[in-house]
């Protein structure tokens, strides 16, 4: 975990979560299980029964982590987005992924909440500098990017933006510490940050690889998942190459297969989405899943997760080292 200089952390008792999706009540689950009250604010019509129902779903796994429903937060549905901004200790904002909305929306939490109090951006790829451009307090306004499922997976990348102050950027990364987190401070500012970079472009190849009747979705799931998935879940890209180059390591390894990153084998530029190409990606996933679904496929996620996560806490080593039951956090 990159190191963070110590902040003094303001006392975080009620968080405010602007927007109440799929990532929005992942954080909510998060915060509420680990005994903090939660405000919600949404301006959809249906934004509680979303939220509600979102959040019923996660306790299923909140409480193989040990969490007691009856002993969490409180999560309470506002109308005013005033009462949320005003009044709460720290602002998790998690609207749609679109740049002008989220500066409108920062403009507005920046006018209410009291100038000390951090506000983060679950944005995926958004530059935070662009976000924090028009506000009168930039220095709190910051990237939290998440990772579905908020309340099991423990990544969040912390972006700082150009005005972005550093006792602000450790202030959070310490409050991700303590609902037990793994916050990765992003050395630089960059569309996309780290994660979702390499992600992107895992999932552009998948694409090339569709558009070209190269494989099926089904054949690249499975080349992941019972190939080097289970690698990655245990020692990332790096490290497990370091090992591909035998007793020499990374060295041997970047001089016995260097060369081939000069083979035309990938793609970077993403595949124009034809309508082709969609049908093969949406028929492809239909026949994955089967009769199963969404729900089913979400829990049998989450409980896939909690028992790879129970498997790498018993070796002490990558996710496995992160507080993610209730009974490895500290006192709240």
């Amino acid at each position: 975990m990159n190191s963070t200089e110590s902040a003094e952390m303001r006392s975080v008792k009620k968080i405010g979560v602007v927007g109440a999706g799929l990532i929005g009540s992942g954080w909510v689950s998060r915060f509420s299980a680990r005994d903090i009250d939660v405000l919600v604010y949404d301006p959809s019509s249906d934004g509680e029964e979303v939220l509600m129902a979102h959040v019923e779903n996660a306790w299923f796994a909140l409480e193989k982590l040990g969490f007691d429903r009856n002993r969490c937060g409180d999560v309470r549905f506002c109308d005013d987005l005033e009462e949320v901004a005003g009044t709460c200790d720290f602002i998790q904002e998690s609207a749609p992924e679109n740049l002008e909305l989220k500066k409108k929306l920062h403009e507005q939490l920046d006018a209410i909440a009291p100038p000390d109090v951090v506000i983060a951006s679950s944005s995926s790829g958004l530059l935070p500098s662009e976000i924090q451009a028009d506000v009168s307090h930039p220095g709190r306004i910051l990237i939290g990017h998440p990772f579905n499922p908020v309340y099991i997976l423990p990544l969040v990348e912390i972006v700082k933006g150009g005005n972005t102050l550093e006792r602000h950027a450790n202030e959070a990364a310490n409050f991700y510490l303590s609902i037990g987190m793994y916050p990765l401070m992003v050395r630089k500012e960059i569309d996309g940050y780290i994660s979702d970079r390499i992600q992107e472009a895992v999932w552009r190849e998948a694409l090339h690889m569709v558009a070209d009747g190269v494989a099926s979705t089904q054949d690249i799931d499975d080349a992941i998942v019972y190939g080097p998935g289970l690698r990655w879940a245990i020692m990332g890209v790096c490290l497990t190459f370091h090992l591909a180059g035998g007793d020499q390591g990374m060295k041997h390894m970047l001089k016995q297969f260097g060369p081939a990153l000069k083979l035309p084998w990938t793609h970077m530029e993403a595949p124009e989405l034809t309508d082709e190409l969609i049908d093969r990606m949406v028929s492809g996933t239909r026949t994955q899943a089967g009769n199963q679904s969404i729900r089913d496929l979400e829990l049998l996620r989450d409980n896939c997760l909690i028992e790879i996560l129970e498997v790498l806490s018993r070796y002490r080593f990558a996710a496995g080292n992160t507080p993610f039951k209730a009974d490895t956090l500290g006192p709240s």
